[in-house]
């Protein structure tokens, strides 16, 4: 283990620069201001294709039958609710820091009718409030980024998984091509920022997704952490030139 694996630096980027509060109070106003327009800016990113990287992750957690699955950093509930379409009979608990996107997400819930199929809860990824053992299986879909502490969060995560339960996590990640390399980094540090003042009102929470994909542990220093909080049989895929990596890990 290195010292980037004991002190991510992705750990010291913030949502507001100036803001004395810790990264997890930071994180939760962030999206809290910007909950009604989440999935807005999410389909105009990526143009679309963030729903390929999901679906990639479902086809993965389906290779193994499972009972109880946790969706943590839910969001607005997209992961989550399309587990709950793919798996019927599955218990599906997503849970969110911020209480406008647990808000939104039990609205589409609603609307799709899948109220009664899953369980959206407010709650803190560093402190999981379920009892050991509680899951088959974890996800996580562009989350771990924003923890304030990496480690941890995949601890807990270990923590409620029951043995033999598997983990999925899809992050964004940045491409390391000379040429795609460039071209991500001028799309990710100009165009989204610009997209995001201009459609959700808020460009510095724009600006912070790409400084927070830029200090991501990536591939193998990912693996590293994960299997530091215990688990086995770590692998990852790149996707998309690199634009996005799924980890997958057993208990």
């Amino acid at each position: 283990m290195n010292d980037d694996d004991n002190d991510p630096k992705c750990q010291q980027v913030n949502p507001f620069v100036s803001d004395r509060r810790d990264k997890t109070q930071q994180v939760r106003q962030m999206f809290d201001n910007i909950a009604p327009r989440y999935d807005l800016m999410n389909m105009l990113m990526t143009m679309g294709i963030f729903k390929l990287w999901r679906r990639r992750l479902v086809k993965t957690v389906g290779k193994v039958s499972h009972n109880d699955i946790l969706d943590i950093a839910t969001g607005t509930g997209d992961l989550a609710l399309l587990m709950a379409e793919e798996f019927p009979g599955v218990n599906i608990t997503g849970l969110d820091l911020s209480e406008q996107m647990i808000k939104e997400g039990k609205e589409k819930a609603l609307k799709r009718g899948l109220a009664d199929r899953i369980d959206l809860v407010l709650g803190d990824s560093l402190n999981l409030p379920f009892a050991d053992g509680s899951f088959d299986c974890v996800t996580v879909a562009y989350g771990v980024r924003n923890f304030e502490d990496l480690l941890r969060g995949y601890t807990e995560m270990y923590r409620v998984l029951r043995p033999g339960g598997t983990l999925c996590v899809l992050e964004l990640s940045t491409p390391t091509g000379s040429v795609t390399g460039s071209l991500y980094n001028l799309y990710a540090g100009h165009v989204i920022p610009a997209m995001g003042r201009i459609f959700a009102g808020d460009s510095g929470a724009y600006d912070y997704l790409h400084r927070s994909i830029a200090a991501v542990p990536q591939g193998e220093q990912m693996l590293s952490i994960i299997r530091n909080a215990g688990f086995d049989r770590a692998s990852y895929l790149t996707m998309t030139f690199g634009v996005c990596t799924l980890y997958a890990a057993r208990k």
